[in-house]
């Protein structure tokens, strides 16, 4: 079987062999997939930081100590907030994907608000938590 040159087709008629970010125009479904992927790396990570906060408190109180002085600090805060927003975003993400699993928002417009609306509720999400912290703190 004889293959077909490449260079007789017109550079306009190609086909990329595999597709990039260059070739696709961004959009909101999109950058919810990608942000779902993302928050699932950054959990590994603030998983792993819970971990060594229960290991302190499992340890002596020296340890409880600096882990506590670390998370009560401003980065520790803001990396808390992080991972809260990163478990509601990835949360958000689930959901979003349960509702395709049932059949549902296929078409481009409910598609995009279902990202949307990933977004907003986990950040309306992340903010009820810090505040619900904040009072009974």
């Amino acid at each position: 079987m004889a293959e077909a040159d490449p260079s007789q087709i017109p550079l306009e008629q190609r086909r990329p062999l595999s597709p990039h970010m260059q070739i696709y125009q961004w959009s909101p479904t999109m950058a919810a997939s990608i942000a779902h992927r993302v928050t699932g790396v950054g959990l590994y990570i603030g998983t792993l930081l819970l971990a060594w906060y229960l290991l302190a408190a499992a340890a002596d109180s020296h340890s409880f100590q600096a882990a506590s002085a670390f998370f009560g600090s401003f980065l520790g805060q803001l990396l808390l907030f992080g991972y809260t927003f990163a478990l509601m975003l990835h949360a958000m993400g689930g959901i979003r994907h349960a509702i395709w699993d049932a059949g549902h928002g296929f078409d481009p417009d409910a598609r995009d608000k279902l990202a949307w609306g990933s977004l907003i509720a986990a950040g309306v999400l992340t903010v009820l938590i810090w505040i619900a912290v904040l009072i009974l703190r």
